[in-house]
């Protein structure tokens, strides 16, 4: 019969001392004249978090030590296995020796050895040992592995020290090591080396980068990775640190390479600290030494630099922010002098809900653009601008389910123009708007569970502005769509308004199928009493009437999407249009896009846009992944970019090969084609996710 341990430790007091709570459980349980407790049959032990089976044990009371004959199976609690012919512990489990062992390593790393030493419930010696994380099949040889003389296992550091180690490929020494430290598959950080990276590019040549991680505590760490190839020496830089109200992040490189006569840096940091009071202090600092750098190299493909620091605090009612913005740009036809390259701004709004009812938004701002340069005109004008608002909105429910909103409001700005004489230096404007909209929801429920809803919607409005004629610096590039369609204005800033009376009208379908297919369709026009000349042509809202807004998207539970917009002038031709489609499941991810837009010199846009772009994703196996991306310049019937990325892995290797080509070129940037190549031996890297399914075993 099966005895527990709070028998046993009746007759062993010594026993139930060392194993302090042990439980130890048997078929069946003897004890000899020499004082010897042998339990045999089914053993179990179960220590704290650890459980051990066996054969049988032999307790020596003289000794204090156990004699385990096998198959043992040592179980941790932090997944680690431990399997041994046989072995000698004490009775906490926390030192001795195991012959024919091997320890599986959170499911992942194996190893095995002629002989482990136990000691301090900490370090295991293992002697003459294997290493793999490979699916071992009879007497075939793993993948890799790794052969070391001895190997030393910290569980409290989560360490792995090899000496006198060989990696072996199917059995074959390719790289030999007197010394090696890796973190077991347990440890989420640990200072070491990360996957390397070999890559290829027409400017740069063959090179390798060697990343090396290092922490700095808990709460933060650097990465710095070592760039070499027969064109450039770089050092890249991520330093990261998490507060406890907040995170920084900063990346750079710097390099010194045969493109330029100079050295060449960049760096991005961004960092998001929570402030007393409910404010949030957010920035984004960007630089770079010049403009092919960032494209030379592919840290990025912005072709302007935006570099800001911003105070925002938000509550139900308010909302109150503070912004200072510096602009570089990258473009070749593009000054930082003229763009303006420094921006500032702070604004203030408060939502109220007066006894006459609806909602009384009130606010006040003030922002500056400055340029360098002196010159009069465009180029070299600074304005600023200081104005406060309000505006109140109410909604009614008449007859037959008819929604009639009302809106009222006024808004007045003072402004100072430097470097300009089409303006003068100070003046004030002061703008009055009303508008008044129907919306018609009709409902209706088909027998399938299928719900219908068409809502028809006009809106009339009126606005005027009276004093000064402003610069437009915040409105340049407005454009018609369905989220501005029933606006009173739709320039996305301040300098600019639609003036006089004006008229909205659109309709939309929202179908609701019981499947967990929606669709949407959407057809609106703005007609206005007066020519609106700040628009441009490509805006689609330039003349007495806009033209056709149809916009549609539809979307299943399969994971398909289809988003798509247009702008139809009267004679049907295309002002603009933009649409997306998608498609996910499992194993398969698509996505494409595509964008034609007039030439409008308006907009510097000099030449017709057409473009296609794609992304695609397959996963074709339980190995084999491949990823595709590319934009194709349709108008010009030429390629902009295009890539491809391979992955294989297994339940113990992960190589990723890539190739990628970007097509445009400058006076500054030239076409460039990159290849890229990785691999990683899994079961070692820290904080990584599991590999894939082992092929399996054949006879």
């Amino acid at each position: 019969m099966r005895l527990f341990a709070t028998i046993i430790l009746m007759l062993f007091p010594q026993l139930a001392l060392a194993q302090s709570a042990a439980t130890l459980v048997a078929d069946s349980v003897r004890v000899t004249e020499n004082e010897e407790l042998i339990a045999s049959g089914n053993v179990e032990v179960l220590y704290m978090d650890t459980r051990m089976t066996a054969a049988q044990i032999t307790y020596d009371r003289t000794s204090d030590k156990l004699s385990i004959t096998g198959p043992i199976v040592i179980q941790a609690d932090d997944g680690t296995i431990l399997t041994a012919r046989a072995g000698q512990l004490d009775p906490t489990l926390k030192n001795g020796v195991l012959q024919g062992a091997r320890i599986v390593l959170d499911q992942q790393l194996q190893l095995a050895a002629n002989q482990i030493d136990r000691r301090d419930g900490r370090y295991s010696q293992l002697y003459k040992t294997v290493a793999t994380s490979c699916q071992v099949c009879g007497d075939q040889p793993p993948l890799w592995s790794i052969r070391a003389q001895r190997v030393v296992h910290d569980d409290i550091e989560q360490q792995l020290y090899f000496e006198n180690a060989t990696l072996r490929i199917r059995n074959v020494p390719v790289l030999w090591l007197p010394q090696m430290r890796l973190p077991d598959p347990n440890l989420e950080r640990a200072t070491g080396f990360l996957i390397p990276e070999q890559r290829n590019t027409s400017q740069l040549g063959t090179g390798i980068k060697i990343p090396y991680f290092v922490t700095l505590g808990n709460h933060r760490d650097v990465t710095l990775t070592p760039y070499v190839s027969a064109e450039t020496r770089t050092l890249e830089l991520i330093y990261r640190q998490a507060f406890r109200g907040g995170d920084l992040r900063i990346e750079g490189a710097y390099s010194d390479d045969t493109l330029e006569d100079a050295t060449r840096s960049y760096v991005f940091a961004a960092g998001e600290f929570d402030l007393s009071d409910g404010y949030q202090l957010t920035f984004d600092i960007e630089a770079v030494s010049d403009t092919a750098y960032l494209l030379d190299y592919g840290y990025s493909d912005k072709d302007r630099l935006d570099s800001e620091i911003a105070l925002t605090k938000v509550t139900d009612t308010t909302l109150t922010q503070t912004r200072f913005t510096y602009y570089q740009t990258l473009r070749d036809d593009e000054s930082n002098a003229s763009l303006p390259p420094i921006i500032a701004d702070a604004s203030h709004e408060a939502r109220h809900y007066p006894d006459i009812g609806g909602t009384l938004t009130t606010g006040a701002s003030i922002d500056s653009a400055y340029r360098y340069s002196n010159v009069n005109g465009d180029s070299g004008r600074d304005v600023s601008r200081i104005g406060a608002f309000g505006d109140w909105d109410n909604s009614w429910i008449i007859s037959s389910g008819v929604l009639l909103n009302l809106g009222a409001g006024m808004r007045a700005d003072l402004y100072h123009v430097l470097d300009d004489n089409s303006f003068p230096t100070s003046d004030a404007r002061v703008m009055p708007t009303f508008r008044a909209g129907l919306r018609w929801p009709l409902a209706a429920y088909s027998s399938s569970g299928t719900s219908h809803l068409i809502e028809p919607t006009i809106n009339l409005s009126w606005s005027e502005s009276y004093g000064a004629t402003v610069p437009n610096e915040d409105s340049t590039r407005s454009e018609l769509d369905q989220g501005n369609l029933f606006d009173v204005s739709r320039f996305s800033g301040d300098d600019a308004v639609e003036t006089g009376y004006q008229g909205a009208a659109g309709i939309s379908y929202t179908r609701l199928g019981k499947s967990g297919v929606s669709s949407t369709l959407a057809f609106g026009r703005v007609v206005h009493d007066e020519v609106q000349t700040a628009f441009s042509k490509s805006s689609g809202l330039d003349g007495l009437q806009s033209d056709w807004l149809v916009a549609g998207q539809l979307t299943t539970d399969e994971g398909f999407l289809l988003d798509a917009r247009a702008l139809f002038d009267d004679s049907l031709g295309i002002t603009v249009t933009d649409s997306r489609i998608g498609w996910k499941n499992d194993r398969i991810s698509l996505a494409a896009a595509y964008i034609w837009q007039a030439k409008d010199a308006a907009e510097d846009r000099t030449e017709t846009v057409s473009e296609w772009t794609l992304d695609a994703g397959f996963i074709v196996n339980d190995a084999w992944s491949i990823d595709l991306d590319g934009r194709y310049n349709v108008a010009d019937d030429s390629p902009v970019r295009a890539g491809i990325g391979i992955g294989w892995q297994n339940e113990c290797v992960n190589i990723n090969v890539s190739a990628s080509r970007r097509y445009t070129s400058s006076t500054t940037v030239e076409p460039t084609t990159t290849y890229g190549l990785s691999g990683s031996l899994t079961g070692f890297s820290a904080g990584r996710s599991k590999a894939g399914l082992a092929a399996g075993c054949r006879n």
